[in-house]
């Protein structure tokens, strides 16, 4: 088996050389010939039923190559034996709990908070007609039931850095399939499916593009859970397009060299953070002893959260360098406010039970100079010489409806 980096150069292009080319192409295609209709039916129907591949993809909802790429370079670096992409994360997270709980007729979900908000407010909506319980990763065992279909963590998690022990949490699953969002972690610091996860769950638009310019889900899984993905892809037409798929294929050649450096300067900016006296708290692996870090976690991750003293929007506002914006995992640093913003669908108590303060701010490393991000950040935590506040929650509450949009994006 060859090692992380050289797999995540060379995964999903062993059929460059056949094809004669060096960079993976990109194909359009819409529609596929088929002059012999009937063995074209016979891979039509090959493909709704969620076969990998069949003699012809004849139509690009039901199969595409330049996708199929990206996903088998996924699974060779999540070490599963497939993955199925989808048009954005919150599309892979609907297909995942459709698969799971929707088509098997067992409509309960047991949820660990704190989750992503956009997978928080599905799971707590009713949309997809299930039901939600939410636990810590202690209680797992006691709030499944026969109805149960899913167990959903996210580790570490989004956005307060709590890290779960995966294999607790399945050995408590029994035969509940297991979901956990690895978008954080990625295949380089993570592999949850070796640790009994049934689906590994990314939001490809972060750090697997990397660059913040494609759109994209991907779960990796065994072929058996797959091809129900897949089913599920064909009717609801939740397809990655093709563009993105190729976008997200390259990203994962120099994902390696990203989180590693990313992690670094998250590492030292964390220091850093812990020390400052505009900063009550600070969240990031590195700083703390947990046993899973350098075992189930190989590294803390480029993601780290603060407590500011001030208001977190007055400082979000003096920021000049740092970008003030949703999303993670780009080249460029980004920084957020949970409350107001990625994870405002979630109400405030449960926020706050899972340890998500009002004043929390969330930040994604990027890979400019750690000092110039060191200069930004100090500036705009010492530019206010007020005494100490509490969280604006006006600012909070205020404009609510303007938000609702944003329960998918992160």
């Amino acid at each position: 088996m060859t090692r992380l980096r050289t797999t995540a150069v060379h995964g999903g292009r062993d059929d460059l050389a056949e094809l004669g080319v060096h960079a993976p192409p990109i194909d359009l295609s819409t529609t596929y010939p088929v002059p012999d209709q009937a063995e074209g039916g016979d891979a039509l129907q090959a493909l709704a039923e969620g076969a990998a591949h069949a003699t012809s993809p004849v139509y690009s909802r039901l199969h595409n190559p330049t996708v199929a790429r990206f996903e088998n370079a996924l699974a060779a670096l999540e070490l599963t034996e497939a993955a199925v992409a989808f048009g954005s994360g919150m599309a892979a997270v609907t297909a995942v709990v459709q698969a799971a709980c929707v088509l098997t007729t067992k409509p309960h979900v047991v949820a660990v908070r704190p989750l992503y908000g956009g997978t928080d407010h599905l799971l707590s909506s009713g949309l997809l007609g299930v039901r939600t319980t939410y636990t810590t990763a202690d209680d797992v065992a006691a709030a499944i039931t026969p109805d149960t279909g899913l167990i959903v963590l996210e580790t570490p998690a989004n956005p307060n850095l709590d890290l779960i022990d995966i294999a607790h949490v399945v050995a408590q699953a029994g035969h509940v399939p297991v979901m956990v969002d690895n978008t954080f972690a990625t295949p380089i610091l993570q592999n949850p499916a070796p640790l009994g996860a049934t689906y590994v769950l990314h939001s490809g638009t972060k750090y697997l593009g990397g660059h913040g310019d494609v759109l994209g889900g991907v779960v990796a899984c065994a072929e058996s859970e797959a091809k129900a993905l897949r089913q599920v892809r064909i009717i609801t037409g939740a397809v990655l397009h093709p563009l993105g798929g190729y976008l997200l294929h390259r990203g994962l050649a120099t994902l390696p060299l990203r989180v590693e450096a990313a992690q670094r300067t998250a590492t030292e900016l964390a220091h850093r953070l812990s020390e400052h006296p505009a900063v009550t708290t600070v969240r990031h692996p590195s700083l703390t002893a947990n046993p899973l870090l350098g075992t189930q976690l190989r590294g803390p991750g480029a993601m780290l959260a603060f407590t500011p003293t001030e208001n977190p929007n007055a400082i979000v506002r003096r920021l000049r360098l740092i970008t003030p914006a949703v999303s993670l995992g780009s080249v460029d640093t980004l920084v957020e406010h949970p409350a107001a913003l990625t994870h405002r669908l979630v109400p405030a108590a449960d926020r706050h039970a899972s340890g998500v303060p009002d004043n929390l701010l969330r930040l994604s490393a990027g890979l400019e100079d750690v000092e110039d991000l060191w200069d930004d950040l100090d500036q705009a935590l010492s530019g206010n010489s007020k005494p100490a506040s509490t969280c604006d929650t006006d600012y909070i509450k205020s404009s609510s409806s303007q938000f609702r949009a944003l329960s998918r994006s992160n």
